[in-house]
């Protein structure tokens, strides 16, 4: 299945607005009006996605002024295909001057034999905001995962902001220190034009601070309610 949702929010002065709203199953978007100036969109899956062989891409573009929140709704399940194909969904951002997105999707789960590939790239202006968040959990309770990609390219004007790239589900390094140490469930907040915050870690989490501006805070945990605890 291939799949191209698009979201573009504009500033009329007084408010945000959305002049583009194009769901395709199983990307479905359903705005909802939100206090203030800001718009709230929810991303649901209209059907079973991603199953291998699925190609699906959301493309969200914030106008000058805007302010967007774009969340999800369930937990997204990475399913293999009938023949061991791969799947890969993309999310392409733009936020342009004086911007704001909040893009925090539910949790990824990658069960059994799927083969995911997962990519962010966002284009964020020198004075906007972008707040984008990802939850993996390998596997479902008592279950070992199939094999995840995820990429994430964010720049902030011209300059390159966090370039990341983890695979995960090789058994073997997933339980190592250098990756996973066994844990389950790996999130990771990334913050664009926010305040900056100095780095800080604790007990299986840590923040820093990016070159370009911003901070990236990655945390482990048995499953998503601890690995979510540093972002409370």
């Amino acid at each position: 299945m291939k799949a191209h949702a698009r979201l573009t929010a504009c500033f009329d002065g007084t408010r945000t607005v959305l002049r583009e709203l194009r769901s395709m199953a199983p990307l479905t978007l359903f705005p909802r009006r939100g206090r203030g100036p800001g718009a709230v969109v929810h991303l649901v899956n209209s059907a079973t996605t991603p199953l291998g062989g699925d190609d699906l891409l959301l493309s969200v573009r914030v106008g000058p002024g805007a302010s967007l929140r774009l969340s999800g709704v369930a937990a997204t399940l990475a399913l293999p295909g009938l023949h061991g194909e791969g799947s890969l969904s993309t999310v392409s951002v733009v936020v342009e001057a004086g911007g704001s997105l909040e893009y925090l999707p539910e949790p990824t789960v990658i069960t059994a034999r799927a083969r995911h590939t997962a990519v962010l790239r966002a284009s964020v202006a020198s004075d906007a905001y972008l707040h984008t968040r990802e939850v993996l959990v390998l596997g479902r309770a008592g279950e070992r995962p199939g094999s995840l990609t995820t990429s994430s390219h964010i720049t902030r004007g011209a300059v390159p902001v966090l370039r990341q790239t983890l695979a995960i589900g090789d058994s073997t390094l997933d339980g190592s220190l250098a990756v996973l140490a066994g844990r389950r469930v790996l999130a990771t907040d990334v913050v664009v034009g926010g305040p900056e915050l100095p780095p800080t870690s604790g007990e299986w989490w840590s923040r820093s601070p990016l070159a370009a501006g911003g901070t990236l805070t990655t945390s482990l945990g048995p499953d998503a309610v601890t690995a979510l605890r540093p972002f409370a």
